[in-house]
């Protein structure tokens, strides 16, 4: 691990704009829920995804490492921004994504994987990575830091990755739920949606740093 600073890694939640008052409201100051809990309680705003993985994570899927957890009862994250599944918004056509609303609205959660990590052990969360997509049936899992190496970091950091689809989309997931407050930064498309952020978070008790990052998308 000694070329890997673990203090220097982030993580990446991508949700669509109008999730934002649903995560500010969720709980007594705003948290990220997973996919089982959402479905449980109905919770409004725009799903993006495929219906199917999301399905699977949920019902068919459980981790290596704690082989009772579903992936879908996990808040999963990616190493990166500018993800697979974002181009596949960006493309608008595929054929298992309901969603037709384009990248634009979608907008990035930047955390710390440190911190995220100190607060899941403080609250009795479990935790996990992923060396591949954990949507796909065939993925590896750990939940011990010493392996952090096991993930393709080339391909997790590249923009060309025809050749590297499943391991570019390596996953942290975190059992249930996490604060708000451990949100450091917030990147968006453009102006307009840097000013829809800006109005949203304007009364939250954690308003993280929200920023353009056109070179986040495609």
């Amino acid at each position: 691990m000694s070329h890997i600073d673990l203090n220097s890694i982030n993580l990446y939640h991508i949700v669509h704009i109008d999730k934002l008052p649903l995560i500010l409201n969720s709980g007594k100051a705003g948290r990220l829920i997973c996919d089982s809990h959402v479905q449980k309680r109905h919770r409004l705003g725009t799903t993006i995804g495929m219906s199917k993985i999301k399905e699977r994570r949920m019902n068919e899927l459980t981790l290596h490492s704690h082989s009772d957890l579903y992936v879908g009862d996990c808040v999963p994250f990616y190493f990166c921004p500018r993800s697979i599944m974002l181009y596949m918004f960006h493309q608008n056509n595929h054929p298992d994504i309901a969603y037709r609303g384009g990248q634009e609205p979608i907008v990035h959660f930047v955390f710390k994987m440190m911190d995220v990590i100190s607060w899941a052990n403080q609250n009795a969360r479990r935790w996990a990575f992923t060396d591949s997509n954990a949507g796909s049936r065939y993925f590896n899992d750990y939940c011990d830091l010493s392996d952090i190496n096991r993930l393709n970091w080339d391909a997790i950091n590249t923009n060309y990755w025809s050749d590297c689809i499943e391991e570019k989309q390596a996953e942290f997931l975190v059992e249930r739920s996490l604060p708000w407050f451990l949100v450091k930064g917030i990147a968006v498309y453009s102006l307009k949606y840097y000013n829809k952020v800006c109005d949203a978070i304007a009364d939250a008790n954690h308003q993280p740093q929200v920023k353009i990052k056109h070179e986040w998308y495609y």
